[in-house]
């Protein structure tokens, strides 16, 4: 069995993780802490294990979706999604709208290497938050609060950004190991002197407050994890103000209400945080509130939003937008063995921090030498190839690194992915270097030339997200 056959290297790792308090490599998908409390629940263990013992020398498809033990956990718009022909797949437990059928579509994947049968789904899905604005359901986003005299000393430990910042700001931040790796990778959000909202991915939920309980030990803190208590509405686009500004009497412009901040307003009657943050590259903002009140502000937002094509958006759709915008996402692009430097996200450290915070010394160290690894973005250079992950790639035919997600764009009308390259020597990973070279991405043994970016190909400079248009 796979058990006895893994047995040598499960001893090792974990002999390691012992004696160093670290594991050897990037063991995140066997990590206890991946896995929550319904997994343990015999009939939910009745239902998976044997789809998945099933699958294991099965075609592993590209967004496979298991079939067992579903529905463990749902937003309170599911009905209303449901309705509206959502697809949907699963996270963390969560029943999340993947794509969106439409017509007399059958609400179904049919799996292939090549374009999936939502394709054009996903595709009309970003034109919407591209073009006009869309609405998202993330109330699967992990969410903890942090309350109490040590709340800020608590977060500016774990944080690489500062988190010392006036109220109603927004911190997009990274929590790090020793080493300097990224362990999480999340907002903070001040939503008074000693109270701030987290806010994380939901498959990194057990693990991101695992960490925050270990730190908040003996400190005079508490916190409290409120995922399950508080919906979460994306609203995305450049219409998202048209949207929005009937329903409310708060200001929206930039200079009242400018990104990475956030306010408590009034929706349609309805008490809501409101953050200005956006994962998909655009105008828009994350609206929290209490389970009970969700159904009716999506009810409201529908309304309001049909003038302006207000469309629905699924996860398909939000990670081929975040990766055209060049949005890292943990557990892909970043893990315990990249740094914020190595993944191009020193601009979240905070230097200048006055107290200590964890990976500071090795990131300080780090930042004096040549960038020798390197997140870069790859546009294949191909009318129909895909790649997903893990594929070599080339420069001047040597192999320089290996993708890390991608997905098809349909801005570029072209695959993009992202992926590390190393260099040895002490001049780095650096623009003059992918300008002197031809680079190919090797996909099942077809070399398909690339073209690199440091920058993301889609808004390079991320003005789309301060965009000043509408009342």
């Amino acid at each position: 069995s796979v058990g006895i056959q893994s047995a040598g290297g499960v001893g090792w790792a974990l002999a390691d993780w012992i004696a160093d308090r670290h594991p050897p490599m990037d063991l995140s998908s066997v990590d206890i802490r991946r896995a929550f409390p319904f997994q343990a629940e015999p009939a939910y263990l009745s239902e998976r294990v044997p789809e998945s013992l099933g699958l294991l020398y099965a075609m592993h498809w590209p967004f496979y979706q298991y079939e067992s033990a579903r529905g463990q956990r749902v937003s309170p718009l599911h009905d209303r999604l449901d309705a509206a022909g959502a697809v949907f797949g699963e996270t963390a437990g969560w029943e999340r709208p993947n794509w969106y059928a439409t017509g007399g579509q059958a609400r179904r994947y049919t799996y292939s290497y090549g374009k999936q049968n939502w394709w054009a789904n996903a595709g009309e899905e970003c034109r919407a938050v591209r073009e006009r604005v869309a609405l998202f359901d993330q109330t699967s986003f992990a969410k903890f609060t942090v309350d109490g005299p040590d709340s800020l000393a608590v977060l500016d430990e774990l944080s690489t950004a500062r988190i010392d910042v006036p109220v109603g700001k927004a911190v997009y931040t990274q929590w790090c190991n020793d080493r300097g790796g990224i362990e999480a990778d999340l907002t903070v959000t001040r939503l008074g002197l000693d109270r701030f909202l987290v806010v994380t991915a939901a498959a990194a939920q057990t693990r991101d407050w695992a960490r925050l309980r270990r730190v908040s030990r003996d400190r005079d803190v508490e916190i409290s994890d409120i995922t399950e208590h508080w919906a979460m509405i994306g609203l995305m686009g450049p219409k998202a103000r048209f949207v929005l500004a009937p329903l409310t009497d708060a200001s929206l412009t930039n200079t009242d209400f400018p990104f990475g901040t956030s306010q408590r307003i009034d929706i349609a009657g309805i008490d809501v945080l409101a953050l200005r943050m956006s994962y998909v590259g655009e105008l828009g903002w994350e609206l929290y509130l209490p389970n009970e009140h969700a159904v009716e502000l999506y009810d409201a937002l529908m309304d309001a939003g049909e003038p302006h094509g207000l469309a629905l958006a699924g996860y398909h759709a939000m990670n081929t937008l975040r990766l055209e915008s060049g949005y890292r996402h943990w557990g892909h692009d970043i893990t315990d063995e990249d740094t914020p430097i190595e993944a191009g996200l020193g601009f979240t450290i905070g230097w200048d921090k006055p107290n200590p915070w964890t990976g500071r010394a090795a990131l300080e160290n780090q930042r004096e030498r040549p960038r020798n690894k390197r997140l870069i973005q790859f546009r294949l250079e191909h009318p129909d190839m895909l790649c997903y992950h893990d594929d070599p790639i080339l420069r001047d035919g040597e192999p320089v690194g290996s993708t890390t997600s991608s997905m098809w764009s349909y801005v570029e009308d072209r695959c993009l992915a992202m992926g590390y390259l190393h260099r040895s020597g002490n001049e780095g990973v650096v623009q003059e270097w992918l300008d002197a070279g031809t680079f190919e991405i090797n996909i099942g043994g077809e070399f398909v030339p690339a073209t690199p970016s440091i920058r993301s190909f889609y808004d390079p400079r991320n003005q789309r997200v301060r965009l000043e248009d509408g009342p």
